[in-house]
C-alpha cells in the first residue's frame, strides 16, 4: 500500500494520460518482454514513464560506466534482474588493458542497498574478485541466477562461496572465464539438502573436479535441464551423469577420447538413447570417429550442435549430421573443409546459424580449412540461413553475390578472410562488390563485419544501403577517411562501431558527432587519429566519454587506442593512469 500510493504520487494526472488504472496497465506493460519495447512505452506519457518505471524488473546496461547504479535505482526500484556489460570487446583480443576496470563490486554494494531482492545477474566482460562473489553470496538472501560470461579477477574461492551460501540458486553459468583453480572441490559446497539447480554450465574451466559431488547434486537436482562439463569428465563419468539425469535438455560433455571397453560402449550409448530431450549438445573435446555413433541415439531432437572444442573430418561430420535432421544452429572448426559444409548443405534443410571457427589461426602454412565452396554448398542447401561467422583463406566477390541471392534473410553476415587485405583471388579485384551484394539484398542486415581487401567503395554500399545496420566491425580497410565519413553519415540505425588498422583520422572521427549520441559505443585502434582530434571531439560533445588508452613508447600526439561511449553518469572514476579520459 505505501508502494501504490508513492506511485499516485508520482503518477499526476495530465492532457495526454491514459485513462488505465495504474494496476492495469503496469499489467499490460508486464507483456513487454523486450527493453526496447519497453522503452519506447516510456516515452508515450508521465502515466507510462511512471507505470513502466515501477513495473519494471529487469534491465540490461550494454555498458557498465553508460549510467551509474544509482542512477539506475532512482528510474527503477524494483529490479529484480540485471544484465551488465563491461569491457569493449576488443577486451577478447588483448587490446584493452588489463587493469582497463569494469569492477562489479562497486555495483554489488549500491545493489544490496536498493535492490536486496535481487534475484538474477548475469555479467559480460566483467572484473569479479571472490570478495565480490562472497558479497553476493552474503548479502542476497533469494539469489538465484549467476552468469558470467567472459569475466576475469576469481577463483575457485569465489565460486565455493556461491554453492555455500545462495540456498535458493537455479542456474550458475561460468563461460569462457580465466579461473583461478585454488581447489576442485568446490562442488561439495553445495549442501546435502541443496536441490533447485536447473543449469549449471563449467565447460571452460580447465582443472579438475570432485566427480563424486558432482554426481550427488546431478542426482539431487530433478528440475537440471542444462548440464555443461569440462573435459576433465571422462565418457565414463559422462555415462553416469547421463543416467542420473536423463531429463536434460542441454548437455556440454567432457573428453570424448578415452578408451572404453565393450560393455563400458554399450552404457554410454545406452545412457543417450535414454536422453530423448536433448536440443543442444556440445563439448565433444578430442572425440574421435570411434566413439561418434554412441551420440546418434540423441540427435534426432538436436536443434543445436557445437562442435568447436573438436576437430573432426569431413566425413565424420557427413556421418553425424545424417541422424540431426531438425538442426538449426553448428558450429565447427574448418578441419571439416568443404566436403563437410557440402553435408550441411545436404542434411541440415532447417539450418539457421553456422559458425565455423579456424583450429590454428596463426599457422599460415597450414593445409585444412575452408574455402568458398563450402560456403556456398551451404547457401544452396539451407535457405533459412540467417547468421553466419566464417573464417577461411580465400574468397571471390562471384560467390558471395550467390551466398546472399540463395540466402537473403541475412541479419548477421561475418565474413573473416584471415589475410589481411586480401583481394578475390581469382580475379585479384578488392572485395567491394562482395559486400555491396550483402547489404543490397540483405534488406534485414543488423550485424556486419567484413575483411580481404576493401577500398572506400564498400564503405560508400554500407552508408547507402546498410538501413538496419547495428554493428559494424572494420579491419585493415579502405582507402581514406572517407569510408567513415559514409558509414556515419548513412546506417540511420548503427550503435556499435569497431574499427582496427584503418587509416581513417580525425577528420572522419569528427564527421559523427551528431551520430555518436544515437550510438553505445566507438571503438579505433591502430588508426590516424590524434589526441588533438579526440580533444576536440570531447569538447564538441560533453556528454560523451572519450577515452585514450596510450601504449608505452608510442607517439604522444597519436591517440592509439580510442573508446568513446555515452553516459549519463560522467567520466568514471576508476580509470588506471594508462586510460585517458578527455
Amino acid at each position: 500500500m505505501i508502494m501504490e500510493s508513492k506511485r499516485k504520487k508520482e503518477s499526476p494526472s495530465s492532457p495526454e494520460s491514459t485513462q488505465f488504472p495504474d494496476e492495469v496497465l503496469e499489467r499490460v506493460l508486464a507483456f513487454l518482454t523486450s527493453h526496447k519495447d519497453r522503452s519506447s512505452v516510456s516515452l508515450v506519457c508521465k502515466d507510462w514513464y511512471n507505470a513502466e518505471r515501477w513495473s519494471r524488473t529487469h534491465v540490461f546496461i550494454g555498458n557498465c560506466y553508460s549510467v551509474s547504479p544509482e542512477i539506475l535505482a532512482r528510474r527503477f526500484p524494483n529490479i529484480r534482474s540485471v544484465t551488465l556489460k563491461g569491457k569493449p570487446r576488443f577486451s577478447d583480443f588483448n587490446l584493452v588493458p588489463q587493469n582497463w576496470g569494469a569492477d562489479i563490486h562497486a555495483w554489488l554494494v549500491a545493489f544490496a542497498d536498493k535492490y536486496p531482492f535481487l534475484e538474477e545477474l548475469r555479467l559480460k566482460r566483467m572484473t569479479v574478485s571472490d570478495e565480490s562473489l562472497e558479497y553476493l553470496a552474503a548479502n542476497f538472501q533469494n539469489f538465484k541466477v549467476l552468469s558470467l560470461l567472459s569475466c576475469d579477477g576469481f577463483s575457485t574461492d569465489g565460486l565455493a562461496a556461491i554453492a555455500t551460501h545462495c540456498k535458493n540458486l537455479t542456474e550458475l553459468d561460468i563461460q569462457e572465464n580465466g579461473v583461478e583453480d585454488r581447489s576442485g572441490s568446490w562442488l561439495s559446497c553445495f549442501p546435502e539438502s541443496f536441490t533447485s539447480l536447473e543449469v549449471l554450465n563449467f565447460a571452460s574451466m580447465s582443472a579438475e573436479v570432485n566427480f563424486d559431488a558432482l554426481e550427488r547434486l546431478v542426482s539431487r537436482c530433478k528440475s537440471l535441464k542444462v548440464l555443461k562439463v569440462n573435459k576433465s569428465i571422462s565418457l565414463e563419468q559422462l555415462q553416469k551423469l547421463l543416467t542420473r539425469a536423463p531429463q536434460l535438455v542441454e548437455l556440454g560433455t567432457g573428453s570424448f577420447s578415452q578408451e572404453l571397453t565393450t560393455r563400458q560402449y554399450a552404457e554410454l550409448e545406452s545412457a543417450f538413447n535414454n536422453c530423448k530431450n536433448i536440443h543442444t549438445l556440445s563439448g565433444l573435446w578430442e572425440a574421435t570417429a570411434l566413439y561418434l555413433p554412441v551420440l546418434y541415439p540423441a540427435c534426432a531432437n538436436l536443434t543445436f550442435l557445437n562442435l568447436s572444442y573438436t576437430a573432426l573430418q569431413g566425413g565424420d561430420l557427413a556421418k553425424l549430421l545424417v541422424h540431426c535432421p531438425r538442426l538449426q544452429r553448428l558450429w565447427v572448426l574448418d578441419t571439416v573443409e568443404d566436403k563437410g559444409l557440402e553435408a550441411v548443405g545436404s542434411y541440415c534443410p532447417l539450418l539457421e546459424e553456422l559458425r565455423v571457427f579456424p583450429a590454428d589461426p596463426f599457422d599460415e602454412e597450414i593445409i585444412h580449412g575452408v574455402t568458398e565452396e563450402g560456403f556456398v554448398a551451404v547457401s544452396f542447401g539451407c535457405r533459412r540461413l540467417h547468421y553466419v561467422l566464417y573464417f577461411c583463406r580465400q574468397m571471390t566477390n562471384a560467390a558471395v553475390a550467390t551466398i546472399v541471392q540463395n540466402c537473403p534473410d541475412f541479419t548477421h553476415f561475418r565474413l573473416c578472410i584471415m589475410n589481411p587485405g586480401q583481394p578475390d583471388y581469382l580475379t585479384n579485384e578488392p572485395m567491394d562488390e562482395a559486400f555491396g551484394a550483402v547489404v543490397k539484398t540483405c534488406t534485414k542486415l543488423q550485424r556486419l563485419s567484413v575483411s580481404g581487401l576493401l577500398t572506400d567503395l564498400t564503405f560508400e554500399y554500407i552508408g547507402k544501403y546498410a538501413k538496419n545496420l547495428e554493428t559494424l566491425s572494420v579491419a585493415f580497410a579502405g582507402n581514406s577517411g572517407r569510408g567513415m565519413e559514409c558509414v556515419l553519415g548513412g546506417c540511420p540505425k548503427l550503435r556499435k562501431l569497431e574499427i582496427r588498422d584503418c587509416p581513417f583520422g580525425d577528420e572522419a572521427l569528427l564527421s559523427g558527432l551528431e551520430k555518436y549520441e544515437s550510438m553505445r559505443s566507438l571503438w579505433m585502434s591502430a588508426c590516424n587519429v590524434t589526441m588533438n582530434g579526440c580533444r576536440q571531439l570531447a569538447r564538441k560533445m560533453p556528454r560523451l566519454n572519450v577515452e585514450v588508452m596510450k601504449e608505452d613508447g608510442s607517439d604522444d600526439s597519436q591517440a592509439d587506442k580510442v573508446y568513446v561511449y555515452r553516459t549519463v553518469a560522467g567520466p568514471r572514476r576508476d580509470a588506471p593512469p594508462s586510460v585517458l579520459t578527455l
